[in-house]
Order: C-alpha cells, then sequence, then structure tokens
C-alpha cells in the first residue's frame, strides 16, 4: 500500500469506517440509534479490549486488500456507579482488577484507549460522593487518576445522549491520524 492522500483519507473515513462493538456490549440502544441517524457502519463482534473499536474495510483500489484494524480501543462505563464497583472490585491472585487486567492488555498490545463514562457532572459527582459505594471520594478520585495515568490516554463524561457522537469522534480521528502515519 502506498501513501494516501488527504483526499482517499477522507473518502476512505466517510465511506469505509466501521465501528466495532463487543458481544457482551448489550444495552447500547442509544448509541446504536445516534449509528443509523449519522449512516455510521458498525457490527457487533468479540473484542478482547475495550468496548468498541474501529476498521477500515477493503477498498482494493487504492491497496487495502483486506480489512484494516487500528490500535485504539474505547471503554465505555454507563455511571459513576458502574466503574466505582469496578474499583472496588474484589482483587484476584494477581492483584488486579478486572477492569486494570484489561487496560493493560490492552496497553501491552500498544493500544490507545479512551474510556467515556455516561455521567456529564462525573468529576463533581466523584467529588462531592454523589455515588452508590462505600469508596470514599478521595479514594475514587485516586484510583481513577492512577488509571488514567498508567492505561488512559481521553475520559470524557458525557450524557448518553452523547456518548455515540463521542464513541465515533474518538475513534475517527484515531483512525486518521493512523492512516496519515501509513
Amino acid at each position: 500500500m502506498y501513501k494516501l492522500t488527504n483526499t482517499e483519507i477522507t473518502r476512505l473515513l466517510k465511506e469505509n469506517l466501521k465501528i466495532l462493538f463487543d458481544t457482551r456490549e448489550t444495552v447500547n440502544g442509544h448509541i446504536l440509534e445516534y449509528f443509523d441517524k449519522e449512516n455510521i457502519s458498525y457490527k457487533r463482534q468479540k473484542l478482547d479490549v475495550g468496548d468498541y473499536t474501529a476498521i477500515i474495510t477493503v477498498r482494493p483500489e487504492i491497496g487495502i486488500y483486506r480489512d484494516l484494524a487500528f490500535k485504539v480501543g474505547v471503554i465505555r462505563k454507563t455511571s459513576i456507579d458502574e466503574i466505582a464497583e469496578n474499583l472496588i472490585e474484589k482483587r484476584d491472585y494477581r492483584e488486579e482488577m478486572k477492569l486494570e487486567r484489561q487496560l493493560m492488555r490492552g496497553k501491552v498490545n500498544g493500544i490507545k484507549m479512551s474510556m467515556i463514562i455516561e455521567d456529564p457532572d462525573g468529576l463533581e459527582n466523584i467529588r462531592n460522593g454523589i455515588y452508590r459505594s462505600s469508596l470514599n471520594p478521595k479514594a475514587f478520585m485516586g484510583k481513577l487518576s492512577s488509571l488514567q495515568d498508567k492505561y488512559i490516554q481521553n475520559t470524557v463524561f458525557t450524557s448518553n445522549e452523547n456518548t455515540g457522537y463521542h464513541i465515533h469522534r474518538i475513534l475517527y480521528y484515531s483512525v486518521r491520524n493512523f492512516l496519515k502515519e501509513i
């Protein structure tokens, strides 16, 4: 494959970008509705890391003879309560919680991870202890900040009405940047 022009990259992103979402991601109708409304192609598929990723589908006329996968992923949390639950999860014999193991797999495999938390007031809610968990606000912020520092490229706090937009935005620009570097 040769170096792509800006015009080819723009066309690929418009015509061949497909968002993949994990088979365990079940309560995401609001996201799929957004994708349908915006004519964003998507497919349900088992993912090893994250809840969402993106591919560029086959385009032989410009040298893309198979789907191109990218080292980018998005983890979605449906609320501050869900992320709090993940952070107090019992650690197993490896001394990590399930969320951290997933983020570690991403890092080891060179995957840029972003996290979307469906709560537009999330940071304030954490600071003020407005969530259902025995985790105190300082510990919550500390654990989340530590994971962000170690593994997460970007964290977005948003309403669930805007989650689809943010998933697409993050994946679109990550794939665009990868394509520019080819």
